[in-house]
């Protein structure tokens, strides 16, 4: 998960003035998309140690595309044509953030051993590798098949749904463990504060809001405690396996936690739909 904060854009960022409740907001869809909000407001830079305090709420809008791709595109053009078309927007408005990160995880912790340092180093490293490559290829044919197995209907609200819900769970990472390196070594030179109350709150209420619509709708199709309880497992055992090797996060692992999690929730929706 790289991205780089040019400062140079708004001589402002610099200012020692507390950020404001909407600077958050913005720092928040500036870093995770590529859409061109900076050219609407420019938040102070202080804003951007809190952009995953608002992560879920750039799942709002990736997830809605993404749902409106899948109804109206299925009306016209076949499903699964219609389902890589909606994969690849959201790539597009991302920039492909997350999946960089998946890719350059799977590099650092298959090449890396158990030398922490070492995969460290290979994380931050631009190019891919072959655990980079492969994993890529899984996990967009498991994303595929899966969402291509449901109904577009079942499949426009489900996305709607997981990408916000698990967004919030993998902004957990940052309450549960540090930064596994420092400000000046980090890919983005940002190390992002851990949640007070009030931005817990905030958080949760993003991820599962939508969440608590899609299992009063689909009740009676789903298994909701599987899609509530499944994709947090996944959190939990990757949260193990991190801590195990770095003693720390990165954004990478950022990245990596959200898009396995959103893929388990959509296996569990596929294997509940069917």
């Amino acid at each position: 998960m790289q991205i780089s904060l040019d400062t140079s854009k708004n001589p402002e960022q610099g200012s020692p003035t507390r950020s404001l409740w909407y600077d958050r907001i913005w720092a928040a869809f500036i870093f995770f998309t590529r859409l061109p909000f900076w050219r609407i407001y420019q938040p102070k830079k202080e804003a951007y140690k809190t952009v995953v305090e608002h992560w879920p709420l750039t799942g709002w809008l990736t997830g809605c595309v993404m749902a409106a791709i899948i109804w109206f595109g299925s009306m016209a053009l076949p499903y699964p044509i219609v389902i890589i078309l909606a994969i690849l927007t959201r790539l597009l408005i991302t920039g492909a953030l997350h999946e960089d990160g998946l890719a350059d995880f799977m590099d650092g912790f298959g090449g890396g051993g158990s030398d922490r340092q070492r995969i460290l180093d290979i994380m931050k490293d631009s190019h891919i590798g072959t655990y980079g490559v492969i994993s890529l290829i899984i996990y967009f044919l498991l994303l595929f098949f899966a969402l291509v197995s449901m109904h577009p209907q079942d499949a426009a609200l489900t996305v709607i749904v997981a990408d916000p819900y698990a967004k919030m769970l993998s902004a957990q990472l940052i309450q549960m463990m540090p930064y596994a390196r420092t400000e000046e070594t980090a890919k983005n030179h940002t190390v992002y504060r851990k949640f007070n109350v009030i931005a817990g709150i905030s958080l949760a209420v993003q991820g599962l809001l939508p969440l608590g619509l899609y299992i009063y709708l689909m009740h009676e199709k789903t298994d909701w405690q599987m899609l509530v309880f499944l994709p947090a497992l996944v959190v939990y055992f990757l949260y193990l396996l991190i801590w195990r090797r770095l003693k720390g996060y990165t954004g990478d692992c950022c990245g990596t936690v959200f898009l396995l999690t959103e893929l388990m929730f959509y296996l569990v929706a596929v294997y509940s739909l069917r």
